[in-house]
């Protein structure tokens, strides 16, 4: 196991010893750290594919309405 010391303000330190009083802190901070690395990984990979989706409509030619028109009538009974 390692170690991590940081600081934070004591109304946050308060809260949170009130908050998960008998729990193994821990514990309780690594499973946070986690899930704050996974969300920042979500956000990464949600930021990948909008550049993605977008680099792809700025290769696309602009469409008319005449012809989204005609694209939604065509197989349509």
């Amino acid at each position: 196991m390692a170690t991590v010391n940081f600081s934070v303000p004591e109304k946050i330190k308060r809260a949170f010893d009130k908050t998960f009083s008998g729990e193994n802190k821990s514990a309780v901070i690594a499973r946070l750290m986690s899930e704050a690395i996974e969300e920042r990984r979500r956000a990464q990979r949600r930021a990948r594919a909008i550049d993605a989706l977008l680099g792809i409509r700025r290769s696309n030619r602009p469409v008319s309405k005449s012809e989204i028109r005609s694209a939604r009538g065509r197989g349509r009974p």
